[in-house]
This record gives C-alpha cells, structure tokens and sequence, in this order.
C-alpha cells in the first residue's frame, strides 16, 4: 500500500496534469502560418480547399492523389496517357533521379504543373529556365494577370500576406511561350516580372507558375478562386496525378519507431505493450509492502579489541608473548576441530593432525618442529614471530 505521502504526491501531481490538460483545451489556438499545402490542411497555407473544388475545375478528369516519391511512382507505376502531374508546394526540390523521371513523363505526351518559388537546379537547367525571389516584406499587393485577353475575372486578384515575389528571369524563348506576369510592378529584369509560363519539352509541356499561395486556402477564399481556376485552365488531361508526397506539410515519422509506427499491426502491439505495462506498474505499486528501513548490525568490538591489544604487544617488541598467545590459539583451534590432544607433539600426533587437516606429513612436521622449539627458546624475536605466523597461515585448517 503506499504511505500518506506517496498519496500527497500523486494527488498534487494529478490535479496539476488536469489543469494543464483543461487549460490547452479551453485557450484558443494560435493560427498557424506555416506553409503546408496537403490535401488535409485546413490552415491558412494548406491545400485542404482547392483539393476538395479540385473535381469541380476538372470536370473530365479523373484525379488520383500520389503519396509515393514521384521517381517510385513513375517508375513503378503503370501512368495513364494524356495525363497531368500537379506539384504545388512553396518550395520544390527535384533530385536527379526525380528530374530525370518526370521529364520521361512529359516528353512522351503529358503534362506536369508546377506552382512553386523554385523547381530546383537539376530540372531548372533541363529546361534553361531560373526564377529569382524576393525575400523582402512587401510593400504593396501583387495583382497577377494572364497574356490571354480570354482569361478574365470579376475582380482583380491581391496577394501581400505570407507571400514573396517570385519571378522568372531566364528562359529559353524558343520552346517557352509567357503566360502570365505581375501587374504595375516595376520589372526587376528584362523580361518584366513573368510568374507563369508554358515549357514545351518533347511530346509533352511543363506549365511552371512561382505564386502557389494562390491555391491556399487562405487565398481562395479571400475571392482569388477565378485566378487559380484561370492557371489550371491550360491543363488539358483525362487523368490528373496530385502530388502529396512533396510537400511541406507531409507527415513523417522522424522516431527511431518509425517502422514500427508504420506498420498498422505492429503499431497496435507497440501500444498494447505500452498499456499492459502501465496497468502492471500501477497494480505492483498498490501492493508493493513499505520500505523496510535499515538497520545498521551491532559491530563486532571484540576484533578490534584484539587488534588493539595485539598491536600494543608489538609496539613493546613483547615476541615472546606473542609467540606464546599464537601457539596457545593455534592448539586451541587443533583441540576444538580434530579433538587432539596438544600436550605432547609426537610423531603419532603429527601423523594423525596432517591425515585430518589433509596437510602433507612433511608440512606438518615443519610446523610442529618449530613451535616446540619456540617454547623451548627463552628469547625470542621478530624473525622468529614471522616465521611463526607465516607456516601458520599457510597451514590448512
């Protein structure tokens, strides 16, 4: 059982858990800004909004969502002809294998949409096309407009919040055709502040756009929706392929559990196990007995008293007398362990004590031989003291 204090401390430790828990849930939730641009984000920069009008904008159209690295899924995969791959995040990196794959794509007749501040080097110098930013607050909105006089909307379009002027500034004009640009902004290079163009690559096109927050949720439903259902417009497919897989927001795993927690069945034995502990921690603790204080043991002043009187003799350099006692304990130990009787050291007594104590007949003689002769000896020394002590110790008990 546990004692009143263990009790006071889970008590305090449990209440102030609940207040915790009851504060978080009752405070409002800062928004998050971050960009994500998944189909399941409903935060400002997350792509929850235009994935669910997204059937609405392709109405002949099939759309499959693509969790796969776009290499494993176009290399894997059987892709369908006349299709679309959209990529939309606010920064894309394509690796080689990745860029190598996706131009494969397009040059057999398909098309990748691409709205991001960047597509990389790898596939940037493919096409012979760059993109410079400005990373600087803006000042004033960006009001992006289309070359085509066909593409019109009721009001024009406005991006300032969380967004970053991104425009094309190389590109190669032989296979690229300009398709939209930013409105009364002075131009930061020639060719005057492109921010959507068509690529043409083989059988295929690459339709390339540098202001992705315009499919945000944040933006789409601050009236921008004609705008980004205006850019999607030159997609001409039967099947579009989204992309879920690069994007800011994917959820990963970052644990060494990682396999663990991806596999369904082994998550839940992970979290079975996990449960099944507890359980067991608070049940033990219920019945674990009270700790059992230590009591130190009585110390033996018998051994340090004998120390003490031994030490005392050999500081008067009294050998005689510490001779004597040694022989007396030692006949003693003989007396009390073989029953032997120690009065008279014969060669039968010396015979019987080696056969008992299982030391050599030879060992035991020497032993014998020289504690007769010490109590023989009337003076006695150092040497003789540690030559006393030292067959006796070395003497099998």
């Amino acid at each position: 059982m546990l004692d009143k204090r263990s009790k006071r401390v889970l008590w305090v430790f449990g209440i102030a858990l609940l207040i915790i828990v009851i504060t978080e849930l009752v405070r409002p939730k800062p928004i998050n800004w971050r960009p994500s641009y998944t189909s399941i984000d409903k935060i400002p920069f997350g792509g929850f909004v235009f994935f669910e009008e997204a059937a609405s904008l392709f109405k002949n159209a099939e759309i499959e969502k693509i969790d796969k690295d776009p290499y494993e899924f176009l290399t894997d995969s059987t892709y369908a002809q006349k299709s679309a791959y959209i990529f939309i995040n606010d920064d894309i990196f394509f690796d080689e294998r990745q860029a190598d794959e996706i131009l494969k794509y397009v040059k057999r007749g398909n098309t990748v949409f691409i709205s991001s501040r960047s597509i990389g080097y790898i596939l940037g110098d493919s096409l012979n096309i760059d993109s410079a930013a400005n990373y600087n607050i803006l000042e004033e909105e960006l009001h992006p407009k289309f070359f085509s006089p066909s593409l019109k909307q009721d009001s024009l379009p406005a991006f300032k919040k969380g967004v970053f002027k991104v425009s094309f500034i190389e590109i190669d004009t032989l296979k690229t055709t300009a398709l939209g640009y930013y409105e009364n902004e002075e131009a930061d290079n020639d060719l005057g502040d492109l921010n959507y163009v068509k690529v043409n690559f083989g059988k295929g096109q690459f339709l390339l756009h540098n202001l992705p927050e315009a499919f945000s949720n944040y933006y789409l439903l601050k009236g921008n929706a004609q705008y980004a259902a205006n850019v999607l417009s030159y997609i001409d497919a039967d099947k579009i392929y989204w992309d879920e897989y690069l994007k800011s927001g994917r959820k990963v795993v970052e644990s060494p559990m990682r396999f663990v927690l991806d596999q369904a069945p082994l998550t839940w034995a992970y979290y079975v196990l996990m449960g099944g502990l507890l359980i067991f921690v608070l049940f033990k603790s219920k019945r674990e007995q009270r700790i059992v204080e230590v009591i130190k043991p009585l110390e033996n002043t018998s051994v340090e008293f004998t120390k003490t009187i031994g030490d005392l003799y050999f500081q008067h350099k009294d050998y005689g007398n510490i001779i004597a006692k040694k022989i007396t304990y030692f006949f003693e130990t003989l007396r009390s362990k073989y029953y032997l009787n120690t009065n008279d050291i014969t060669e039968d007594f010396i015979k019987k004590l080696a056969l008992k104590s299982g030391n050599t007949f030879e060992k035991t003689q020497k032993l014998m031989h020289l504690i007769k002769h010490l109590k023989e000896k009337s003076v006695h020394s150092e040497a003789d003291l540690l030559e006393l002590n030292k067959q006796i110790e070395a003497f099998r008990l």
